[in-house]
């Protein structure tokens, strides 16, 4: 589902990725690690075509981002849902109208219009039931503006769900939030991507939200240094 074929990026004279070679399988539940200045967050944005890598191929489902543009590059991204740190909620929407705008990708601008302004019951219940998984039941009409940290960052997390997409990326999605929480995040993006075969890939600072995960990647200085089967998948 995604894979980097001797990837390499600069910045100017530093060097971010050492020809990287890793491939992920569609399904596949894989948690990325690393220390600071690993790679992980340039590896992580050229998971979704945030930029073409300095060299090497970047591949969604057997596609070359970098080779794609208009119409053929947003058909590309439309399989990936993206969860970021900075979260990148709209403050004056609702809750609700934060989490239905994560279905855009799928929509035509019209539809995108009719479903913020009068979704239909279905559409509805769909966000309910997700921000009710995550604890925000009761917080759909809420201004995105109202929340705390980690409440933003669970709206996030939903709007991600109802995407639907095959391929998820999370960049920390329990950074902001305490342990018990945390653990339960993940374990609801663990269960959406195996309940629909979907792809997950999370970049994760906690070591011990790990173990749940297929496999874990660990980068060091720009290349893969590690990539093992979890506890999980060992056990």
């Amino acid at each position: 589902m995604l894979a980097f074929a001797g990837v390499g990026h600069r910045y100017g004279a530093r060097v971010a990725l050492d020809y990287v070679d890793l491939e992920i399988a569609r399904g596949e539940c894989v948690a990325l690690v690393g220390p600071s200045g690993a790679g992980k967050s340039t590896l992580f944005r050229l998971a979704y075509g945030a930029f073409a890598p300095t060299s090497g191929r970047v591949m969604i489902d057997g596609v070359d981002l970098a080779a794609q543009h208009g119409v053929r590059l947003r058909a590309a991204r439309a399989k990936i849902a993206v969860i970021f740190q900075a979260h990148g909620l709209v403050d004056s929407l609702s809750v609700g109208q934060n989490v239905i705008a994560g279905t855009f990708g799928r929509r035509t601008t019209w539809d995108s219009l009719r479903a913020m302004i009068a979704p239909t019951a279905a559409e509805r219940a769909r966000v309910a039931e997700v921000l009710e998984r995550l604890g925000l039941g009761d917080r759909a009409r809420d201004r995105a503006f109202d929340l705390s940290g980690g409440q933003r960052q669970r709206v996030a997390i939903a709007r991600t769900i109802v995407q639907s997409a095959p391929l998820v990326l999370a960049d920390e999605p329990a950074a902001s939030l305490d342990p018990e929480l945390a653990r339960q995040i993940v374990e609801i993006l663990l269960f959406d991507a195996r309940a629909r075969g979907a792809t997950l890939v999370c970049t994760l600072h906690q070591p011990e939200l790990t173990a749940a995960f297929d496999r874990v990647v660990t980068l060091s200085r720009g290349r893969v240094a590690v990539s093992a089967a979890s506890a999980r998948s060992t056990s």
